[in-house]
């Protein structure tokens, strides 16, 4: 019987969380379900399986907490117990840090919220918009001071040192640590698949909105459609274009097998009527180019309706779709679409995201590695070089990450090097920190005899 109450509960804590995850995706995958069918009626090019597992994905996500509940239950004492020390104060580190960062950018970003008609509303929309992308931000870090604070704090205690002595192994204690920092890891890939991306490229136009603004998604475009000769340029995209909004400023130049000019037009905006699939442009004028002659321009009084034209929304605005907002089913079907037009954009920086999507995660279990072995410490003297080694590496670590990745959208690294090379580099140095800690020379120690007077 005392058995049984004991069992109870971590029971009742996973049941509870299996209820509330079932509650989210009860109410979270028709949602995302509906915006799927859209995407695909809008855009019927786009890649249908990663659009596909959208919904999917989404309620996998739901219930993660309840999976870490079940890793937790099925603990002995001391994992639960040094499980319960670090959630605290990881719960604590990432809303001292999202409540530092809010304050920061909230000061950089208010000038353009004073113009909003309800300042309020704009700021909440704004940053439960953008709350995907934040996440993903500041979960390493979070990671990182909480690994240090608590193992720090435990090693001071000496219980660190009593838990080896049970007969406990520096691997096997820090053990339900590296637990979390994996479901980390697997929270932040699910967010990263389709919705932290994408929600980081909105929060322009969510101020625009609140202004009163034109939101864009996209200007001053460039398609070239080679199969049919025509040359796009468009100036604007407004939201929910593929939907029946206008696209601003347009004009399309058609070229001859010889690629001259043989005719352009020009628009002040440009409809596609996704049940016809007509082109409606309004105000059009339309420019004859013939070898050895002026050209001559006609403004049409009515608007000009095109039912051949292949070109869609979608398409068009592909080569003005910055790679860092998107996630991997646009991704997917950016990179499907430079494929069947002969290429008309680097694929460069798309192919890096794709791979940097799956690989930036894990800088979450990566984080664990290097900070786990650094914040445990035997010596009744402070662990503060360790702490600032860990910092340190932490950080060198972002900075490697965004270079590899600038070099990556530049083509001078292949896109899986670029996206993985960081990864691979520190979770080897995490394995190295392991492996002089559990043979009981820390690496810090190593540094400080090689400093100058160390002797």
């Amino acid at each position: 019987m005392p058995s049984s109450r004991n069992h109870t509960p971590r029971i009742l804590l996973i049941l509870s969380l299996l209820a509330v995850g079932a509650a989210l995706c009860a109410s979270l995958y028709p949602v995302e379900a509906r915006a799927v069918a859209k995407q695909l009626l809008g855009f019927p090019d786009s890649d249908i399986p990663s659009n596909q597992a959208r919904p999917y994905v989404l309620a996998a996500l739901c219930f993660i907490p309840a999976l870490a509940a079940v890793f937790y239950s099925i603990g002995d004492t001391l994992d639960r117990y040094i499980t319960r020390q670090f959630v605290t104060i990881f719960g604590i580190c990432i809303f001292a840090l999202f409540v530092i960062w809010l304050l920061i950018d909230l000061g950089d970003n208010f000038s353009d919220f004073k113009e909003s008609k309800n300042v309020l509303v704009t700021i909440a929309k704004y940053y439960a918009t953008r709350l995907p992308a934040i996440i993903i931000l500041l979960m390493p870090y979070s990671l990182l001071l909480s690994l240090l604070y608590s193992l720090g704090k435990l090693s001071t205690s000496r219980e660190i040192i009593a838990v080896i002595q049970s007969g406990r192994g520096v691997v096997r204690t820090t053990r339900p640590l590296m637990i979390v920092g994996a479901l980390c890891t697997l929270f932040c890939m699910g967010i990263n698949y389709h919705w932290g991306p994408v929600a980081e490229g909105q929060r322009d136009n969510v101020v625009a909105q609140g202004a009163g603004k034109s939101a864009t998604e996209a200007s001053k475009v460039l398609y070239l459609n080679q199969d049919n000769r025509r040359l796009w340029m468009i100036g604007e995209f407004p939201p929910n274009y593929e939907y029946g909004m206008p696209l601003q400023d347009v004009e399309v130049t058609l070229t001859n097998p010889d690629r001259t000019v043989h005719s352009r037009l020009t628009a002040a905006s440009a409809k596609w009527n996704r049940h016809t699939r007509e082109w409606t442009f309004e105000k059009p004028v339309v420019g004859k180019f013939t070898a050895g002659s002026p050209p001559e321009f006609t403004k049409l009084d009515q608007p000009l309706v095109l039912a051949n034209w292949s070109e869609t929304p979608w398409q068009l605005i592909k080569p003005g779709l910055s790679a860092r907002y998107l996630g991997i089913p646009d991704l997917n079907t950016w990179l499907q679409a430079n494929q069947r037009h002969h290429g008309f954009a680097d694929p460069s920086p798309y192919l890096t995201h794709r791979q940097y999507r799956w690989a930036q995660p894990f800088t979450c279990i990566i984080t664990v590695l290097l900070a786990a072995p650094l914040a445990i410490h035997f010596a009744r003297r402070g662990a503060g070089g360790e702490m600032f080694l860990a910092v340190v590496l932490s950080a060198v670590m972002l900075f490697v990450n965004n270079i590899s990745l600038a070099l990556g959208e530049a083509g001078t690294l292949s896109p899986v090097t670029a996206a993985w090379l960081p990864n691979i580099m520190f979770g080897l140095l995490g394995l190295y920190l392991f492996h002089r800690r559990i043979a009981g020379r820390p690496i810090y120690q190593s540094l400080c005899r090689l400093m100058p007077g160390s002797d």
